[in-house]
């Protein structure tokens, strides 16, 4: 069934509904490329007939802005902000406000796990690496998005180019030809180049440059792990194009019990060769006669 027809029979929104495919929440097949996604009848039944249905499926798909993730983990907001660009929290989700501001979401599960993991962040003074990265402007909540996204594409991925045009998604024009020299394979990574974040079509152009942005690695390490681990998934891909081209090239078995050629007419007639058998052609005077028309009967024999 469709993502929307899913979304209403588990009483979710499309968008809810289209992060619960990201998460894994919700096992949907993507189709040729990247979607549109299809949700198995069974897996809806699954979700549906699952103990705490439909109070539990909302719970993990709870996503949280700044102030509200503050109040559930007991801080401030200023702290919570602090925490989240030194990188110990990471967004699933972001939003371009009218002002161009950029609003970032999280998962309530995921900062339930954080509390109960480091609650000595929560309070006191924080760690000399996090002062020591946020004195340096750090901001890593678009790097901590972007891996987060990928590793979700990653997990649809249909194929080993699918999964290589992934990694490219976060590299720009000059650092995808560095990492990948030949024009016809940058063209088939451009064309299964997947969508990170969506944008309304009616979105401001201002709106869809600032969410590009964010969809770009830009960091000199980060962009060089991208371009690493795309080497390994285009070696991969070459190797089964290369495996494919190779059994399409491979001659069609003979079936059994059948000659592998076709046998010489010295071989049919005595089923094995004449020594000094060779071809010759038909006497003229044979090849001259007239055959009779087809239907008739046999010319009779003379009589004596």
């Amino acid at each position: 069934m469709s993502m929307r027809t899913a979304a209403r029979e588990l009483g979710l929104k499309p968008r809810e509904c289209e992060l619960a495919v990201q998460l894994g929440v919700v096992r949907a097949d993507p189709g040729a490329g990247w979607g549109p996604f299809r949700v198995p009848r069974a897996e809806v039944e699954r979700i549906r007939g699952a103990e705490g249905f439909p109070a539990g499926l909302m719970d993990r798909l709870c996503v949280v802005g700044p102030v509200e993730g503050a109040r559930l983990l007991g801080i401030s907001p200023a702290r919570f902000n602090r925490l989240a660009k030194a990188g110990c929290l990471r967004p699933v989700r972001f939003c371009v406000n009218r002002y161009r501001n950029v609003v970032w979401l999280y998962l309530a599960d995921d900062l339930a796990e954080f509390a109960e993991r480091s609650p000595e962040l929560l309070t006191g003074r924080a760690p000399e690496s996090v002062r020591s990265a946020l004195a340096g402007g750090a901001d890593r909540r678009p790097r901590q998005w972007r891996h987060r996204r990928v590793e979700q594409l990653l997990r649809q991925a249909g194929g080993v180019w699918e999964r290589a045009a992934a990694r490219a998604a976060v590299l720009d024009g000059a650092a995808l030809a560095a990492a990948v020299p030949d024009a016809g394979e940058q063209d088939v990574l451009r064309a299964l180049r997947p969508s990170l974040a969506d944008v309304g079509a009616g979105a401001q152009v201002s709106t869809k440059e600032r969410v590009a942005d964010l969809c770009r690695a830009t960091e000199e390490s980060e962009v060089l792990w991208y371009q690493l681990m795309l080497a390994a998934d285009l070696e991969a891909a070459r190797e089964a194009a290369a495996r494919v081209r190779a059994a399409r090239s491979e001659p069609m078995a003979e079936p059994a019990g059948e000659p592998s050629h076709r046998p010489d007419p010295a071989v049919r007639a005595s089923g094995r060769r004449r020594e000094g058998w060779r071809w010759r052609p038909w006497p003229r005077r044979v090849r001259n006669l007239r055959r009779p028309a087809f239907g008739t009967a046999p010319p009779a024999s003379p009589t004596r």
